[in-house]
């Protein structure tokens, strides 16, 4: 058995860059409409263009679109807000954490940023990194 004394860090999703300066998403773009997709794709959805390429996303956006979950699956903690973002045109799915998951909290048009999270590590001190968006209190809310 080994040990590996040195922790690393891996994506829980593949469209989230962890090795590349600060965290960001990348999203597969077609080169004839500029549709963008976070899964793997042969033909564009949009204009069933076959060409792609890598493209980093802002990671710096406006809450679009959100639900308060009050009901999930075993071991899902609840509540928790489930947001849709646009993030500079790409829209982006994912949770809003640091935040609370009340109405109060959490508007349409707020700011918010990507933010990293450890989901935890195995026995080896290999770390799962997701991705959720937080409030942006730097910036105003529109």
């Amino acid at each position: 058995m080994t040990n590996n004394s040195t922790a690393t860090q891996i994506p829980f999703v593949g469209y989230l860059e962890l090795n590349d300066g600060e965290p960001h998403l990348v999203a597969h773009e077609c080169r004839s409409c500029g549709a963008r997709f976070f899964d793997r794709r042969n033909l564009c959805a949009n204009c069933s263009g076959a060409e792609f390429k890598s493209v980093a996303v802002a990671t710096h956006g406006t809450l679009r679109s959100f639900s308060i979950v009050a009901f999930a699956g075993p071991g899902v903690e609840v509540p928790f807000v489930a947001a849709l973002v646009d993030c500079d045109g790409t829209t982006v799915r994912g949770n809003l954490i640091n935040c609370d998951p009340t109405p109060d909290a959490v508007h349409l048009g707020m700011a918010v940023r990507l933010a990293t999270y450890s989901l935890g590590a195995d026995s080896n001190g290999v770390e799962a990194i997701n991705y959720g968006f937080e409030p942006d209190l730097g910036k105003e809310t529109r």
